[in-house]
């Protein structure tokens, strides 16, 4: 049996690299919640799947620079958060920026919302919090729950924290021009990764995350949003921030003398380049 059966499964992966940097004497953020919520079977996960050095980094990049996202975002008035697959995130109970003037919506398939539900019963959010259970591949319910929460709130931020990497070219597009046509979407938190990236994520996948493969591959991923009427407000690359936070990435030797050469035999733009190799943008809607 693989380590990940499905996409779901990543979820509680993801958690347990959460709790164990909230468990660091120099954690980045605290997610006291995660642990509980990744158990025994995301440990089992990271045990199963190499790379956890590399995994680790990116998880915790990722969530601090989605939550500086998001704090930019209600600060500019969002009152309305749409969590599309969201898996065992715990903002609502740990991020400073919420409080009770905020809704946030989470949705995800009926199993992971009633598992959430049942270890977190006993917590207390900081936020007004709603539970969503839908397959958000049906297009007509997904289209119809899109319209219900634009008819809410005049200033929505849709999240779609590692959600858009699995899904094809073609139901990211879909995805998009459905978030295009709610008018009062003003944020979109969502993953970019290079087709560089992207090309070492397949190769690394096919044995053990081939249950859970990398499907969206556009040409030119800023261009692929831009004709969907989404350009990029701010992008926030993994390197940078590991930078800016004083948390560089520790490889083992033969990794790092790999890239080292591949560093050497590489242009002076390919080197530019290889530093935005992924992290997460803030799309906003197109001025016409």
């Amino acid at each position: 049996m693989a380590a990940v059966e499905n996409v779901s499964d990543t979820a509680f992966w993801v958690a347990h690299y959460r709790a164990r940097e909230s468990a660091r004497p120099d954690a980045l953020f605290h997610d006291p919640l995660a642990e509980r919520l990744s158990g025994t079977h995301g440990d089992a996960i990271a045990r199963a799947i190499p790379g956890g050095v590399m995994t680790g980094w990116i998880v915790s990049l990722r969530t601090i620079i989605i939550d500086d996202f998001l704090r930019y975002a209600i600060g500019q008035g969002v009152d309305l958060i749409l969590n599309l697959g969201a898996g065992l995130d715990t903002r609502p109970y740990r991020l400073d920026a919420l409080d009770q003037k905020v809704t946030w919506v989470e949705v995800d398939y009926p199993a992971m919302i009633a598992y959430k539900e049942k270890q977190l019963a006993s917590e207390t959010p900081r936020c007004r919090l709603e539970r969503v259970k839908l397959d958000l591949a049906d297009p007509v319910a997904r289209r119809s729950f899109l319209a219900g929460m634009n008819a809410r709130s005049k200033n929505i931020l849709v999240l779609t924290e590692g959600v858009l990497p699995y899904l094809s070219n073609e139901a990211v597009g879909a995805l998009a021009d459905d978030l295009h046509r709610q008018s009062n979407v003003r944020f979109w938190i969502a993953d970019y990764m290079s087709s560089q990236a992207l090309r070492f994520r397949r190769r690394f996948s096919r044995r053990h995350l081939r249950n859970a493969a990398f499907k969206f591959a556009p040409d030119d991923w800023f261009a692929f949003f831009d004709s969907r009427g989404w350009q990029c407000s701010d992008m926030h690359y993994y390197l940078e921030e590991a930078t800016k936070v004083h948390r560089p990435l520790h490889l083992p030797l033969p990794f790092r003398i790999m890239m080292f050469l591949r560093w050497l035999a590489s242009t002076p733009a390919q080197r530019k380049q290889a530093g935005k190799f992924a992290g997460f943008a803030l799309l906003v809607p197109k001025v016409a």
